[in-house]
């Protein structure tokens, strides 16, 4: 999944990652993304990289977090 000797930041793989599979409709709009300590236990990676992916994608307005229910997929209307 990630590519540690890689070029690009772990938490932008991530960020790449979890952007093709809400492009893909692995993740469809309206949908719960995995918890953080889901994606951790997934990725093998630190909480911090995994919400520096997440915030990645809210910046995008691919994602959006709802305090204490999690992050959620954006339709594509509701993103602009």
């Amino acid at each position: 999944m990630m590519d540690l000797d890689g070029i690009d930041p772990l938490h932008v793989q991530l960020a790449a990652v979890l952007r093709k599979r809400i492009d893909d409709g692995t993740y469809p709009p309206r949908s719960k993304l995995p918890s953080i300590s889901e994606l951790c236990e997934e990725s093998g990676l630190a909480n911090t990289t995994v919400q520096k992916a997440l915030t990645i994608l809210k910046d995008e307005g691919r994602v959006r977090g709802v305090k204490g229910r999690g992050t959620f997929v954006l339709p594509q209307d509701e993103s602009e």
